[in-house]
């Protein structure tokens, strides 16, 4: 068997370890492995190909998996101004229609419309903000919340 189908071989066995790991370094000893057989299929001696491994190998580990793993730990965004908003629960205080209303999120009053147009939302009624467009909220009631009558 050729040096560089070996290399190959070698590659797809640390892949797939990877897969089943998860740990983000047999994935990039998988990629030096693919690296050392490239370099073998061009014809290169097998100390080429094991210096190519080398190279790799330290370079993926002693470099990109420390900025990978720095990378996955960042927390997620924090959303912050009017898009923070979104997920929050709303009181009316008017009626919410298609012609607007005004409701109350965290604190503030703000202009208000149904996220359904055909959905008319009483005032006292609870909701949910579904989106902030300009200064206007996207509200959709909440089922059974106070003003609301549950059957």
């Amino acid at each position: 068997m050729d040096a560089w189908a070996v290399w190959l071989l070698i590659a797809a066995l640390l892949g797939i370890a990877e897969l089943l790991t998860l740990t983000l370094a047999l994935g990039l000893l998988a990629a030096a492995a693919l690296a050392a057989g490239l370099t073998g299929a061009l014809g290169l001696p097998l100390a080429a190909q094991l210096a190519v491994f080398a190279a790799g190998s330290v370079a993926g580990l002693a470099v990109v998996r420390p900025v990978a793993r720095r990378h996955i730990r960042q927390p997620p965004p924090l959303r912050t101004g009017a898009a923070a908003l979104v997920g929050r629960e709303a009181l009316t205080l008017t009626e919410v229609s298609r012609a607007g209303g005004r409701a109350r999120i965290g604190g503030e009053e703000w202009s208000a419309r149904p996220y359904d147009p055909a959905l008319v939302i009483p005032a006292g009624a609870a909701a949910d903000v579904l989106a902030i467009e300009g200064a206007t909220a996207l509200l959709y009631p909440v089922p059974g919340g106070p003003g609301e009558e549950t059957p």
